[in-house]
């Protein structure tokens, strides 16, 4: 009997095929798995939240043996947009305005209202520009580069106060493979490498550690290199 065929040899190429067999099938099932995790924990969130303000007599539960998912999730879908119906005629206006003038006169209140009223605004912004911009700056060492959301222009305040007279762009730039830690500072906008690739797949770079890159991902270090030789000085 040849060392190949042997017993010993035989079991080792079944366990690996074995291992092989379970990581594909763990990579099949994981992002599914924990996706319709994350969508049912949304759902009863919502709809713990949206049930207690049904009366009873309408609620499904309450003459169906079975639990209905997602009542609450389309209550609330619904409910949004007939407010954003209303807020959009001249009788909603005149509401949310006497609305957020008595916040405006509420001290402590106002001030939570207002920064979560601007950051609604600019993340839900169908118009606006905010974080639909990648790019690349040098950091944390010169030759090296790092991706970063651009936001907007600086505030006639920050705008005064930065040094210099180059123009300036806010940027956040994420931490891996948590996206929601980060830095955000200021930069001038020709230390900006901006990139053709989408805000969608510079988060999944960047939660994957750069494993899941983006379409033409063989042009970043390309601009990367391009732009340090731009402002390599001459010699």
């Amino acid at each position: 009997m040849s060392i190949e065929s042997s017993p010993a040899s035989i079991h080792r190429s079944f366990a690996r095929q074995l291992r092989s067999w379970f990581f594909t099938g763990l990579v099949v099932f994981g992002p599914v798995a924990v996706t319709a995790y994350i969508a049912w924990f949304v759902v009863n969130t919502i709809d713990n939240w949206v049930k207690p303000l049904l009366p009873q007599s309408l609620s499904p539960d309450g003459w169906l043996p079975f639990h209905v998912p997602g009542l609450g999730v389309l209550i609330a879908v619904v409910g949004l947009t007939v407010l954003g119906f209303l807020a959009a005629n001249i009788i909603g206006r005149s509401v949310v305005g006497f609305s957020e003038a008595m916040l405006d006169r509420t001290p402590v209140v106002r001030g939570v209202y207002k920064g979560l009223k601007q950051v609604f605004e600019t993340v839900f912004s169908q118009s606006g520009s905010q974080f639909r911009k990648v790019g690349l700056v040098e950091f944390p060492v010169k030759g090296s580069w790092s991706i970063v959301f651009l936001s907007s222009d600086p505030g006639s305040v920050m705008a005064r106060a930065l040094p210099g007279d180059k123009p300036m762009v806010s940027v956040f730039m994420p931490c891996t493979p948590n996206p929601t830690t980060g830095f955000f500072f200021y930069i001038a906008a020709d230390d900006i490498v901006e990139l053709t690739i989408t805000a969608d797949e510079a988060a999944k770079l960047i939660m994957s550690a750069g494993l899941i890159q983006p379409e033409g991902a063989g042009q970043l270090a390309a601009m990367a290199e391009a732009a340090r030789l731009a402002r390599a000085p001459a010699g």
